[in-house]
């Protein structure tokens, strides 16, 4: 039963999210929140392996918070329910629209789909900004805007960005550094 819930949980995922895969992560916040399969901490570090393997980040992330829930065949059903409205939804597009490319209704609604995606994306990223970079926790017990902040995240974050903005370097490269200080510095989990 648990491989049916999730193959429905992503193809619910996989159908409403338009604009890559960083537009289902607002799905998947929501779905982590209702169903309790993984903390938006685990979703932070679903979407970081997701990003950092090779291959669609959505089926990456797909496969890793299925494989959280239940093992290789949670991720197996996670993975098939994500790709699954994409494959149907292009079979029927491709049928229908061989002799409409020049319809401008259809062009129209396909760009009104753009500032949607681009909403969907930046609502995504200011959730996975808020958790790996703000602790919430801590602001809420000492009313200290300065313990609002993950210091050592904040700081960690604006030097790669200005690294990777200034040195030129293969982007395993960054994921490499960026696992390795995490570990050094314990960013996110205590050791």
């Amino acid at each position: 039963m648990i491989y049916l819930r999730l193959f429905f949980e992503f193809f619910k995922a996989g159908l409403f999210s338009f604009g890559g895969a960083l537009a289902a992560v607002p799905f998947l916040k929501e779905m982590g929140e209702r169903t309790g399969w993984f903390s938006p901490r685990q979703l932070a570090d679903i979407i970081a392996v997701a990003q950092s393997a090779p291959g669609p980040i959505g089926v990456n992330m797909a496969s890793h918070a299925g494989y959280i829930v239940a093992s290789v065949w949670g991720g197996v059903a996670a993975t098939l329910g994500i790709v699954a409205p994409s494959l149907l939804i292009m079979l029927a597009v491709a049928r229908v629209l061989t002799g409409a490319r020049k319809n401008t209704l259809l062009i129209s609604a396909f760009s009104g789909l753009r500032p949607a995606s681009v909403g969907l994306i930046a609502a995504a990223e200011v959730g996975i900004v808020k958790t790996a970079l703000l602790n919430a926790g801590a602001w809420k017990t000492t009313d200290s805007l300065a313990s609002l902040f993950d210091w050592k995240a904040v700081i960690f974050a604006v030097v790669l960005f200005f690294l990777t903005d200034n040195l030129k370097a293969h982007p395993i490269v960054w994921i490499a550094f960026s696992m390795l200080i995490g570990v050094a510095f314990q960013f996110g989990h205590p050791l």
